[in-house]
C-alpha cells in the first residue's frame, strides 16, 4: 500500500481501504486457485496494482467513460483502475472462466458497482467502447486485430520487453500509421527497479 500512496496521494478513504483489502482477498483466492504466481503474491502491490496504475498516470479517464479489460485475468489492470476511477464503466473480459471467477469475486466483495465480468473472447463482444486496455496479453499484431475497431478513443497496452518488432508487424498487417502510436516508459512515473525495461503502448484514433 505504500508505493500507491506514494504515487497517488489524493486517494479518498474508500479507495484507501479497497486497495488495502486488495491483498486478503487474492490471497485468499490464490490458495484456491493460482491465479497469481505463488512468488508474485508477496508483491502484488508493486507488480500488479501499481502497474496497473501506470496508465492512471498517462491517459485520465472521463466519468462516464466505458473501458474494455481484455484478457484481464483476475482482475488487472481493470480492478485496480476501477477503484481509481469510480464513476467510469469497466467490462472486464477473459476467456478462462476461473480467472473470470475471481475477478468477478474481487470485485463484488470491494463493492464496485463500476464492474462487469465477462467470460468470453474478446472478438464475441463487438464494439462501442470508448477505451481498450490491457496487460501483456499477447503480441501487438495480433491483438489489434482482436479489438480494431471496438474503440472509440484509444486503446492503452502495458507490455515488457521490446516492443519495436511488434509494433513494426501491427503497422504492416494493418496499416496501422504510426503517427497514432505513443510508446511511454514507465519508470518515467515510477523509480522500483522493477519497472524498468516495463513500457505503455497508446494507440489514438
Amino acid at each position: 500500500m505504500k508505493s500507491i500512496e506514494k504515487y497517488f496521494p489524493g486517494l479518498s478513504d474508500v479507495q484507501k481501504a479497497r486497495f488495502a483489502a486488495l491483498d486478503p482477498l487474492y490471497r485468499d483466492w490464490n490458495a484456491k486457485i493460482n491465479v497469481i504466481s505463488r512468488k508474485d503474491i508477496d508483491s502484488l502491490y508493486l507488480h500488479h496494482v501499481l502497474h496497473s496504475l501506470a496508465i492512471a498516470k498517462a491517459v485520465a479517464f472521463e466519468p462516464g467513460a466505458s473501458v474494455l479489460d481484455v484478457g484481464t485475468g483476475g482482475g488487472f489492470p481493470g480492478i485496480p483502475l476501477a477503484i481509481f476511477f469510480p464513476e467510469v464503466r469497466f467490462t472486464l473480459c477473459d476467456s478462462i472462466g476461473k480467472k473470470i471467477k475471481v475477478a468477478s469475486s474481487v470485485a463484488q466483495e470491494l463493492g464496485l458497482g463500476n464492474v462487469e465480468c465477462v467470460n468470453a473472447r474478446v472478438e464475441s463482444l463487438g464494439g462501442g467502447f470508448d477505451y481498450i486496455v490491457s496487460r501483456a496479453v499477447t503480441n501487438m499484431a495480433d491483438f489489434y486485430g482482436w479489438i480494431k475497431g471496438s474503440y472509440r478513443k484509444s486503446v492503452i497496452c502495458l507490455k515488457g520487453g521490446e516492443v519495436e518488432q511488434e509494433l513494426a508487424a501491427c503497422f504492416a498487417r494493418h496499416r496501422l500509421s504510426p503517427s497514432k502510436v505513443t510508446v511511454c516508459d514507465i519508470p518515467m512515473w515510477f523509480e522500483e527497479e522493477y519497472f524498468e525495461g516495463k513500457k505503455m503502448v497508446i494507440i489514438g484514433q
